[in-house]
C-alpha cells in the first residue's frame, strides 16, 4: 500500500500540470497486433480521460493495409517510409483506416467507458490536403535517386480543428483516421504522424505523443539499450540526418514540425510495452524518447 501511495505522490505534480490540457496521441497498426495491446492502450487512454486530460487520438494502420493489399493481389510500394497509393491502394486504405481499425478502436474504448467519436480528416473539413507532386527522392534501401509519383497521397494544406474543439468541449475523445480531402471532393492517404503533428499545432496541444514499435529513438536499431531518452530541438536536425530512416525519420520530422509550431513537448514511445504511455507522462524516467525545445527531464 505504501508503494502505491508513493507512486501517487510522485505523479501528483503531473496531474496538476496536465489537467484540462490537450494531448494528441498517434498510434499505428502496432497496437492492433493483439487484443491485449489494444486493450492496454484503451485502458491508459481511459485513465487520461478520467484525469480531465483532453485526448485526441490519431491512427494509421499501415501494416494491416499492407497485409490486405497483398491478400488482394495489389502491389505494395513504400518509399522512405511513405506509401505509394494507387487507386486500388486508396480503396484498401479507406477500408482499413476509416472502416475496420477506427471501428475496432472505438469499440475497445467503449469497453473502458471512453466516449470516443470516430472521424477522418475528411469530416467537417478537418484536414484540407492537396495531391503530392511528383517528387525526386533517393531511396534509402537501394540508394537510387528517381522521380516518384506517390499517387493519392496528400500534403496537408490547412487544418480546421473546429469539430475537434467542439467534441473536446463536450468531453468526447475524437478518434481520427489518417485520411484527408480537398475542396474538389478528392480523398487522400496522409501520413498519420504528419496529421497528428498538424493537429497538435492547431489545437495548441501540450503534448504530441507518437506510439511505434521500438522503445523510442535508438542510435542502433538492433540494440534496445541504445535508446536516446532526451533530445533537444537544437540537436534534432542532426538526429534526423544521422540516426533515422524510413518510418522513424517521418516521426522525427513530425516532432520537429510540432515543436516549431509551438507544441512544447513531443514523445516517441513504444506502443507495445505495458503502460508505456502512463510511464512516459507521469514519471521522471519516462519510457521512450522525449523531444522538447529546452532541456528538461524525460517523462515530463
Amino acid at each position: 500500500m505504501t508503494e502505491g501511495i508513493n507512486v501517487l505522490k510522485k505523479a501528483a505534480p503531473y496531474l496538476r500540470l496536465y489537467k484540462e490540457k490537450t494531448f494528441v496521441i498517434k498510434t499505428g497498426g502496432e497496437i492492433f497486433t493483439s487484443e491485449a495491446t489494444v486493450d492496454s492502450f484503451a485502458e491508459q487512454v481511459a485513465l487520461l480521460h478520467e484525469l480531465s486530460i483532453k485526448v485526441v487520438l490519431v491512427h494509421g494502420g499501415g501494416t494491416m493495409a499492407t497485409d490486405l493489399a497483398r491478400r488482394l493481389g495489389i502491389p505494395v510500394e513504400i518509399v522512405n517510409g511513405r506509401r505509394v497509393t494507387c487507386a486500388d491502394t486508396l480503396e484498401v486504405v479507406k477500408m482499413v483506416f476509416n472502416g475496420k481499425l477506427n471501428t475496432d478502436l472505438l469499440a475497445v474504448l467503449r469497453k473502458h467507458k471512453v466516449p470516443g467519436v470516430g472521424l477522418s480528416g475528411i469530416d467537417a473539413g478537418l484536414i484540407n490536403a492537396s495531391r503530392r507532386p511528383v517528387t525526386r527522392v533517393t531511396d534509402e534501401k537501394s540508394g537510387e535517386t528517381r522521380d516518384v509519383d506517390f499517387g493519392y497521397v496528400g500534403e496537408v494544406v490547412s487544418v480546421n480543428p473546429a469539430v475537434i474543439v467542439h467534441l473536446l468541449a463536450g468531453s468526447f475523445v475524437p478518434v481520427v483516421s489518417a485520411m484527408a480531402g480537398s475542396g474538389q471532393g478528392e480523398v487522400f492517404n496522409v501520413n498519420a504522424d504528419t496529421i497528428a503533428a498538424r493537429l497538435a499545432v492547431a489545437l495548441k496541444a501540450e503534448k504530441l505523443i507518437l506510439l511505434t514499435t521500438p522503445l523510442g529513438v535508438l542510435t542502433d536499431v538492433d540494440d534496445p539499450m541504445s535508446l536516446i531518452s532526451h533530445i533537444e530541438r537544437q540537436e534534432l536536425d542532426g538526429v534526423i540526418e544521422g540516426h533515422s530512416a524510413g518510418g522513424m525519420r517521418v516521426k522525427l520530422e513530425a516532432c520537429r514540425d510540432a515543436l516549431d509550431g509551438g507544441v512544447p513537448r513531443t514523445h516517441i514511445i513504444s506502443g507495445l510495452r505495458p503502460d508505456s504511455l502512463l510511464v512516459e507522462i507521469f514519471t521522471n524516467k519516462g519510457s521512450g524518447t522525449l523531444i522538447d525545445v529546452a532541456k528538461g527531464a524525460a517523462g515530463t
